[in-house]
């Protein structure tokens, strides 16, 4: 992933179906710090909301960073398809995904992305679901199927790219944040 050719997609993470997910406020911590990240770099960010009507909105310290979110009714975000015409429009063919569930929202999100041509990237630490089994297999058959795994550190510095970077610091005390206990 590089500057020029990476999105970040931040899928679903809404307060009444956030708090059901084991290790939420390290999933939340962790989209949280990619968001920063992107927006220090210059990368695009987009993020869904499945259902909002029932599930509620997305949780606010994520809601404030990336405005106005489109809402969906599918699990998947390709119904908010007008987000991966405008990158690829942009030559954006690479989108680092986040979110919850992993099983669910996450990994049918990815297998569409796969399946239009984009390269899915998983950043598994800022993925979630309610069973710690289904986030595991969501990750092998993702991981299978072509996505690429990551974690939110190492994307983090695969987008910088280097020290001489001048967001680099900032990156680097993302990266250095104590998270939650």
């Amino acid at each position: 992933m590089s500057i020029g050719d990476t999105g970040l997609l931040v899928v679903d993470m809404q307060g009444k179906l956030l708090t059901l997910i084991g290790g939420h406020e390290r999933v939340t911590w962790n989209c949280r710090r990619l968001v920063d990240g992107a927006k220090l770099l210059g990368i695009p960010v987009a993020g869904t909301e499945q259902y909002p009507q029932g599930l509620g909105p997305t949780t606010p310290v994520l809601a404030e960073r990336m405005g106005p979110l489109p809402a969906k009714k599918l699990f998947s975000s390709r119904e908010c398809a007008a987000i991966f015409h405008a990158w690829r429009d942009a030559g954006i063919y690479k989108v680092l995904v986040c979110g919850i569930e992993a099983h669910v929202c996450v990994q049918q999100t990815v297998l569409d992305l796969l399946g239009e041509g984009f390269r899915a990237y998983l950043a598994v630490d800022a993925i979630g679901s309610r069973s710690a089994l289904d986030a595991e297999v969501a990750i092998r058959r993702m991981d299978a199927s072509g996505a690429t795994i990551t974690t939110t550190e190492a994307a983090l510095f695969e987008w910088c790219e280097m020290a001489a970077h001048p967001q680099f610091k900032a990156i680097s005390a993302l990266v250095k944040e104590a998270g939650p206990g």
